[in-house]
């Protein structure tokens, strides 16, 4: 079934194309997401971010932590402890996240089970026409 019709002017079609292409490029990539759903179990030092997203490169982690600080959805917060301890955390207004984390989640869980009830199906075609 595609997108419902509604009536739309040019400018409310070009608003929400706006908002849209704003969005995606707040969390392009692959790691931005991923970065804040292992901030929400709370503060983490970056060695630890490291691990737990597992195949990133210091070099990476770095830059998307820097633009996810600069987009406000995390803080990063410097100790002056021996050596310097630096953690980050997810700000109040990442929380504003939440509905399109869980839908996007509600929507990769149908689609891998799409994809895979498909190739299951193309499996037992495949070998019944041999």
């Amino acid at each position: 079934m595609p997108f419902a019709k509604e009536n739309h002017t040019i400018e409310s079609c070009n608003a929400s194309l706006n908002a849209v292409k704003d969005a995606i490029y707040v969390l392009n990539g692959k790691w931005k997401l991923p970065l804040i759903l292992t901030l929400q179990d709370g503060p983490k030092r970056f060695n630890e971010i490291q691990k737990s997203l597992g195949e990133i490169t210091p070099k990476i982690l770095s830059k998307e932590l820097k633009d996810l600080e600069l987009n406000e959805f995390v803080l990063r917060k410097v100790y002056s402890t021996t050596p310097v301890t630096v953690t980050y955390e997810l700000t109040e207004y990442s929380g504003s996240l939440e509905k399109v984390i869980n839908e996007l989640r509600n929507w990769g869980m149908q689609h891998r089970e799409r994809l895979v009830k498909h190739r299951r199906t193309e499996v037992v075609f495949d070998k019944v026409k041999a």
